[in-house]
């Protein structure tokens, strides 16, 4: 379903979700201004949509000892369809690999890694990703720092879009 066919309170309360998604459908119904039957209904419609496509938890690697982010840049040797399909397949399988877009460009694929350490990624580098096939050559860069990780759309910007073309 197109965005434009989501009323304001709909767009709110998938902004709501987005800052918070532990809230209490009483609390969110609360944040909307409806009350917490309608809003359980449209949270339930907005989810069957594929608006909502889930929830989680936002785990801290480093404190898990993930001391390691790494964005992987893969070219393939051939972008049929077949071989692209069957490398995001091969991604799903990679436990380190946490993201994989498919790209426009010189770069085939990003991989966004994340490792306890750079002995452990290094090995999956060599024995794992250098070595799958269809593979071309791969460019890494090391996270330094993270300076912004904002999940999710900027409904302010989606907001004014809206504003603009009432």
């Amino acid at each position: 379903m197109p965005s434009h066919k989501l009323d304001e309170t709909d767009r709110h309360i998938l902004a709501e979700l987005q800052s918070d998604g532990r809230m209490t459908n009483v609390e969110l119904a609360s944040r909307v201004g409806i009350s917490a039957p309608p809003c359980l209904r449209r949270v339930r419609t907005l989810e069957e949509q594929g608006f909502i496509a889930g929830y989680h938890a936002d785990i801290n690697a480093r404190s898990l000892g993930f001391e390691v982010s790494v964005f992987a840049m893969v070219r393939l040797n051939s972008q049929a369809e077949s071989d692209l399909a069957a490398f995001e397949e091969r991604c799903r399988g990679w436990s380190l690999v946490r993201e994989c877009h498919m790209l426009n460009g010189e770069i085939d694929f990003i991989l966004k890694c994340v490792s306890p350490d750079l002995s452990t990624f290094q090995t999956f580098l060599t024995s794992e990703l250098l070595t799958a096939a269809n593979v071309a050559n791969v460019k890494t860069s090391l996270v330094i720092r993270n300076a912004k990780d904002e999940p999710g759309v900027p409904f302010d910007i989606l907001e004014d879009r809206l504003a603009r073309n009432a």
